[in-house]
């Protein structure tokens, strides 16, 4: 296909053997698979200060925050695992959100990197829900900030026990299901395109 959908994936995690980060890549070759071109990050590598509009006000959007906007804007859509603190989304994750959604410029159109940016969601937790509960403040979020949040999603519980040595998951039946999240999400692009 000469007009691949491009996706944008990351984990709403810092830490280096995060589950969300082994989820999301197993979606990412799902996506692949159905024939998306996709962009991995790691948030680890765009350190952000916490959201200050004093910052904003008096040195513009950090550097890191204008390179996410960017990648955002080339992309169709978003793949993303999230984990769940505290019954809702981790400080990264809705702090990267927040320093997108400011205008770079007084030219930009508010919100610009999530109009109708397609998003597919993830979690995974060691806890019984799988990280359920962030993902309803996270679809909320998106739905409130003009994305469309694709109805389907994965949670997986018990994530400390259900990944094997190479970062797939243990469940064959699990597997393609978050597989399968990344294909949809590949699908629904493709639909929206043609």
């Amino acid at each position: 296909m000469a007009d691949r959908p491009k996706i944008l994936a990351f984990a709403g995690s810092l830490r280096k053997d995060s589950f969300n980060k082994k989820l999301v890549k197993i979606a990412i070759k799902g996506a692949q698979d159905a024939g998306a071109d996709v962009t991995y990050i790691d948030l680890k590598d765009y350190p952000l200060p916490v959201y200050d509009q004093e910052i904003e006000d008096s040195q513009g959007l950090p550097e890191n925050a204008l390179k996410i906007k960017k990648l955002m804007l080339e992309h169709d859509g978003f793949l993303i695992s999230c984990p769940e603190y505290n019954s809702s989304m981790t400080a990264a994750f809705k702090n990267l959100i927040d320093w997108a959604s400011r205008p770079a410029n007084a030219d930009e159109v508010y919100l610009c990197c999530f109009i109708d940016k397609v998003v597919a969601l993830l979690s995974a937790s060691p806890g019984q829900l799988g990280g359920l509960r962030g993902l309803v403040h996270a679809r909320a979020m998106f739905s409130n900030i003009f994305s469309i949040v694709l109805p389907q999603q994965k949670s997986i519980s018990q994530a400390n026990q259900a990944f094997d040595e190479s970062g797939n998951l243990k469940d064959n039946k699990q597997q393609t299901e978050v597989m399968n999240i990344g294909k949809k999400l590949t699908q629904f692009l493709i639909k929206q395109k043609n």
